[in-house]
């Protein structure tokens, strides 16, 4: 607002959407009831024509309120993502806000959770806004109060499964996790079931779910499918299964023909292909599960406003689109999967429960450490 009280000027009225011009017309109703032109004598004729004059000028003037104030001060984001991927998403972010200062910080998802953990102790936790790779992570920090609902986020578009009905952290993208073959592999498979068959015997690497947060989620997911279940992962451990490491080693092990098959998350057995590598992707006719990197507010968030702007920006189509540019499964399902992908209609997902997983999380370890060994 000026020095002067006035009330400065809308730059773009015509931009202003219908909610916000309904929004104006209740605050006025109570000045344009009762006038009326009285000569008119066709109903509310002469009330459409004085409330179009009224909003006409109304158009003309900013509310001088925090909701139609420029986002500024300092933003702290800590993250798990890619270091270029991380930069383009606050890139992208800062130039619709360019009045913020954007501070971020990333590393791996436990390490990040270390760091937090350590100033939750401190009394003195820095970020406003987490940005993470599991469910499970987000679903732990909410049971311990730590994360602030954002009530006015719209996820009508998405999928109710992958985002949490109290609206405390948001799905983003979609990681899914399904099976990698090598092209020169005599048996193209279709189902999980397929890697139980002769052809796969001592051919097949996975990642740990000891030490990859993804592997623990496909774990989950697929031992929690009526037609898979334990019994699966059992048959997978007599076939001679290699489980260990993460992602990379199971990629590394399966282009370079040491393996044939193996769990792995979409995107780097989709770029290797592109890119050249004798590696395909399958989606189970199963199903595939997900990570599908969240993002929360914390409830001890310095900047509420800002933090809540980010997350309406991950979430809204354009930020779907940037997800997708960068190689990966949008959440949105109106936004289309990057080359390389089936559409997202055509991507069936596993069931998956946080919540249950959390609470399950030692118990699922130990079955698998019982089965695989540690």
């Amino acid at each position: 607002m000026p020095a002067d009280g006035r009330l400065a000027p809308v730059k773009n009225p015509e931009r202003l959407g219908r909610g916000t011009r309904n929004c104006y017309m209740r605050l006025l109703w109570p000045l344009i009831a009762p006038v009326r032109d009285e000569r008119d004598t066709t109903p509310f004729t002469g009330f459409r024509m004085i409330k179009t004059k009224l909003l006409a000028a109304l158009m003309t003037v900013s509310l001088a309120t925090p909701a139609f104030a420029e986002l500024s001060g300092k933003l702290v984001l800590y993250t798990s993502q890619p270091n270029a991927d991380a930069q383009q998403t606050v890139d992208a972010f800062k130039a619709k806000h360019p009045g913020l200062e954007i501070e971020w910080v990333r590393d791996g998802t436990s390490k990040v959770m270390a760091k937090l953990q350590a100033e939750f102790a401190a009394g003195d936790p820095q970020p406003d806004l987490l940005l993470i790779a599991d469910t499970v992570t987000m679903e732990s920090l909410k049971k311990e109060g730590r994360l602030l609902a954002h009530e006015g986020a719209d996820v009508s578009a998405y999928d109710p499964a992958i985002m949490d009905k109290d609206r405390t952290y948001f799905s983003t993208k979609l990681i899914t996790t399904g099976i990698v073959y090598n092209t020169g592999a005599s048996m193209v498979p279709a189902s999980y079931k397929d890697l139980l068959k002769p052809e796969a015997k001592d051919s097949f690497a996975m990642p740990s779910p000891l030490t990859s947060g993804a592997a623990t989620i496909h774990m989950i997911s697929v031992t929690s499918h009526p037609d898979l279940g334990w019994a699966f992962y059992e048959g997978l451990s007599e076939q001679g299964a290699l489980a260990q490491g993460g992602n990379g080693g199971v990629y590394k092990a399966v282009a370079g023909g040491e393996k044939l098959y193996g769990f792995l998350v979409d995107f780097m057995a989709i770029r290797g292909a592109a890119e050249g590598a004798p590696v395909a992707f399958v989606f189970p006719e199963e199903g595939v599960s997900a990570v599908t990197e969240p993002v929360a507010i914390l409830k001890t968030a310095k900047n509420v406003e800002a933090a809540k702007a980010f997350v309406d920006f991950l979430i809204s189509e354009e930020g779907q689109a940037l997800a997708a540019s960068q190689g990966y499964l949008p959440a949105h399902p109106g936004v289309p999967a990057p080359e390389g992908f089936p559409s997202r209609d055509k991507i069936k997902l596993l069931n998956f429960d946080p919540a249950a997983a959390l609470e399950g999380d030692a118990a699922n370890k130990m079955k698998f450490e019982e089965i695989f060994g540690g």
